[in-house]
């Protein structure tokens, strides 16, 4: 018993670990229809309900104007886009490494590197902008290459630096100021000597002789340090404020003080600050692994969209890569699916269309059902895992069969699916024939859409065998705004047709009270698939097919069954 418990608790502690650091994204196909959208949303707050998890709803085109009613109505917001699944930037480990300021330190900047074991550190503003790089290599070099006396004062380094670096006091002087001019020296010779070499403005290492503390003050010296803890004399501190004379004691001797000083001078002085490489945490992995692997960094920048930065990634980041998790709904054909899908791991697919053509690398749990729409199984699936559904996700799923089954006139709906929409409607407090009237007349109301968005409203691609073609429908309650519609769409379908690269387009212009559609089309052998489809008596101008309102039931088995024979 307690080794199954034990079990229990780590399986449990496992999914709450995945809950954390897991998302699980929830998308219909790239043209979404009312069910697409409202099967993401429920399906997304019944999984998370159930799991624990964190799955969001997402949708990969643009809601059609019957959707933004239905969202609209029941106070629902829209799910975000999600135009592409390929892994990016933000897939991957970012490391949260916290941006510098361009004054402090190079002593600072190596031991933030040393204490959080990174090679590169960024260096941003006020606003956590980034300004520029500072790398293991460049302190190096600083350290290495500098033989500059005057190395200090050109850096502007602040004397805030200075004491920081030397552990030191100030005994005398403002400690914001910046050293602006002078050399760096050390008073080992006598006094007579060191007033041949000290300049006005020069910075003196020195010991606790009062006579050469005396002598750097009188020549103009603009810094003493004062080394091994000596004491100050009163004398010394009134004489270095009546010159303007800044003192700093320091415990270190003169050798020490001397290795460390230039370890004070700002990183801003030998930063990169140009031609930096960086990327948003929006990028793809498959445009800047090219980019990683021509430059010889260790570390590259990553950045939010507002350029404030998010943290660092290396060429090593990029093999833990985690790829996106999804679950499919109302689709299982991979033309009709996002962008990118070949680069993530599909977790579930929910569907009531035919077996398509998706496939998966591993095992993923597959519900398929002839039901007339997708919300239908999703219904189902809220009732089988006992979870109570609220009023808004009723009204989402009703509308959804509403929709798909043009309010039960479609062939392809089911006695399942008008029971769960009256039960639903119910819940929702909605009479689901006079809603759904609403619904589709806000769906039709195209006067201000342009050809392109009344196309691409609702547009599917499909192909048998070696012949592919697109199949676009839009619904209409009425003959009149029909007929506009029409007018628009006609000249365009050449367009679209040449733009897809497809073999033949075809477009349902469906009448739901009247429950028919008039059929547009395109392509070079498009009328004579439609003579065998439908059993046409002769070619006309105007294809009206009496009874077919589904794409799904009636048009697209059809259109197979004749691609099929021809071939």
């Amino acid at each position: 018993m307690k080794n199954k418990e034990k079990e229990r608790r780590k399986a449990k502690g496992v999914i709450q670990k995945m809950a954390e650091n897991t998302v699980i994204y929830v998308l219909g196909h790239t043209n979404p229809d009312t069910d697409s959208i409202c099967s993401a949303i429920a399906y997304a707050d019944l999984k998370s309900k159930i799991t624990g998890m964190d799955y969001r709803p997402k949708r990969a085109g643009q809601i059609n104007p019957e959707t933004w009613f239905v969202l609209d109505y029941f106070h629902v917001n829209a799910p975000s886009y999600l135009p592409d699944v390929r892994t990016q930037v933000k897939d991957i480990e970012i490391r949260k490494v916290q941006g510098v300021r361009k004054n402090i330190s190079l002593k600072k900047a190596w031991e933030l590197m040393t204490e959080n074991n990174v090679v590169t550190l960024p260096i941003v503003n006020g606003n956590n902008e980034l300004i520029g790089l500072i790398t293991i290599g460049d302190i190096a070099k600083s350290y290495m290459d500098v033989y500059d006396s005057k190395i200090i004062s050109t850096a502007r380094t602040p004397y805030l630096n200075i004491l920081e670096t030397l552990e030191g006091q100030m005994v005398v002087g403002d400690e914001d100021a910046c050293v602006e001019n002078g050399k760096v020296l050390i008073a080992a010779a006598n006094p007579d000597l060191m007033e041949s070499y000290i300049e006005p403005g020069d910075i003196v290492i020195l010991g606790n002789r009062y006579e050469s503390q005396l002598c750097a003050i009188e020549m103009n010296a603009k810094c003493i340090i004062v080394c091994d803890g000596a004491m100050v004399s009163f004398t010394i501190t009134k004489l270095a404020e009546n010159k303007g004379c800044t003192i700093i004691k320091t415990k270190y001797d003169t050798y020490t003080v001397a290795r460390l000083i230039n370890q004070s001078m700002p990183i801003s002085f030998f930063m990169r600050d140009s031609g930096l490489i960086t990327f948003t945490e929006d990028a793809f992995i498959d445009d800047i692994r090219d980019i990683m692997a021509k430059k010889r960094h260790r570390d590259f920048p990553v950045l939010y969209k507002n350029g404030k930065l998010r943290g660092m990634i290396s060429r090593r980041n990029l093999l833990d890569a985690r790829k996106k998790k999804l679950v499919l709904v109302d689709h299982n054909e991979k033309s009709q699916a996002v962008d990118g899908l070949d680069e993530a791991e599909i977790l579930e697919i929910i569907d009531h269309h035919r077996i398509g053509s998706i496939e998966t690398l591993s095992p993923v749990f597959f519900r398929n059902q002839p039901l007339g729409c997708t919300a239908t199984i999703i219904y189902q699936m809220y009732q089988e895992n006992g979870v109570e559904i609220s009023k808004e996700t009723a009204g989402l799923l009703c509308s959804a069969i509403l929709s798909d089954t043009l309010i039960f006139r479609s062939p392809t709906c089911t006695e399942v699916d008008k029971r769960a929409a009256e039960e639903l409607a119910e819940i929702a407090g909605i009479d689901p024939v006079e809603y759904a009237k609403k619904m589709f007349m806000a769906g039709s109301n195209l006067k201000n859409k342009s050809p392109e968005e009344i196309f691409y409203q609702d547009f599917k691609k499909f192909s048998a065998g070696e012949t592919s073609f697109g199949v676009g429908q839009i619904n209409f309650m009425g003959s009149e705004e029909l007929e506009d519609v029409k007018q628009k769409l006609l000249p365009y379908l050449e367009k679209a047709f040449s733009e897809h690269g497809l073999d033949m387009i075809f477009f349902m212009l469906t009448n739901i009270m009247e429950e028919s559609t008039e059929l547009l089309y395109c392509g070079n052998n498009a009328m004579d698939v439609l003579e065998s489809a439908f059993h046409l008596p002769e070619k006309k101008d105007r294809i009206f097919l009496k009874g077919v309102v589904s794409r799904k039931k009636q048009l697209i088995p059809a259109l197979m069954g004749a691609l099929q024979a021809e071939g």
